[in-house]
């Protein structure tokens, strides 16, 4: 992260990614409901799509280029989608529990990928605060019971989740606008599920309120506050620190369910979601300084 960086703005940073980490975390259950009446495909494809099309009424106003940097852009829809179709199918064969926290590993890719996608090393306390969350995670979701199918989609689902932070980390400190890029991620993402949809005959119609009020919601707040707000934020934070936070995602959706969703408190799930918070405090420390040799 740049010296040169205000405090505030990394104070904005951070806000901006836990916005985004809660307003993931309350989609659980509202999306649970929505299911019921539109396909998972479908519904990834319209809450996208209406996103970026408002992102490009924005674009237009503003007059900025809507093609530049589309490779970058391409990259990171593609990154995005290959998380959200193999997480969506692969949640119809494993259980909750191993779907959180197979796709909550993200957090310790994040660190093993670094040197080769942003070429930075992770420091110590990193790796540290990175194993801290895992073990949350753990504890939050029940860890895994089994391995199967769904269990390797899911598993793939994690390691796109890192390589998308870590190269929205590389194309943002890099001077790429998060408005353009978003809305490129958004159009390709639509698009890409519509085909999809189409090539196996998916069925692209909305049957309930529920689910249609449900993908206006994803499309404006999930999708296009949280992810525009993600890319100007990678501009400022490190991508480790984006990992953890986002790694709060469960649970925030745990704290949902317990109020909103009127589900009974686990105590073990409150003990995972302190273990990630911890890593988090962990992660803002001090690099310890090195004696100085003789």
């Amino acid at each position: 992260m740049p010296a040169t960086v205000p405090k505030y703005k990394r104070v904005l940073a951070d806000t901006g990614l836990f916005y985004a980490a809660v307003i993931w975390g309350a989609t659980f259950f509202m999306v649970k409901d929505a299911l019921t009446g539109i396909d998972p495909v479908i519904l990834v494809a319209y809450r996208f799509l209406a996103a970026g099309l408002v992102m490009l009424v924005f674009l237009l106003a503003t007059g900025r280029p809507l093609l530049k940097d589309l490779k970058h852009g391409s990259v990171l829809a593609i990154l995005l989608l290959s998380l959200y179709i193999p997480q969506t199918i692969g949640l119809g064969y494993t259980t909750a529990s191993n779907s959180g926290f197979i796709t909550g590993l993200f957090v310790i890719f994040v660190p093993i990928f670094m040197r080769s996608v942003v070429r930075r090393k992770p420091k110590t306390l990193e790796w540290v605060a990175s194993g801290v969350a895992l073990v949350g995670l753990w504890v939050l979701t029940g860890g895994m019971t089994d391995f199967n199918l769904g269990d390797g989609l899911t598993l793939i689902a994690a390691l796109t989740y890192a390589l998308h932070v870590l190269f929205s980390d590389k194309y943002m400190k890099a001077g790429v606008d998060p408005f353009v890029i978003s809305c490129q991620q958004f159009l390709i993402i639509g698009l890409l599920s519509l085909i999809t949809g189409a090539l196996f005959r998916l069925d692209f119609g909305i049957h309930t309120s529920t689910a249609a009020w449900t993908t206006i919601f994803l499309a404006l707040f999930p999708t296009l506050s949280a992810f525009v707000i993600q890319m100007w934020a990678q501009k400022i934070t490190t991508p480790v620190k984006v990992a953890l936070i986002f790694a709060l995602e469960p649970v925030f959706a745990a704290l949902f369910a317990w109020t909103l969703g009127s589900e009974t408190i686990v105590l073990h799930r409150a003990l995972g979601g302190l273990f990630i918070f911890a890593a988090l405090v962990i992660s803002g420390l001090p690099a310890p300084q090195q004696k100085p040799t003789c």
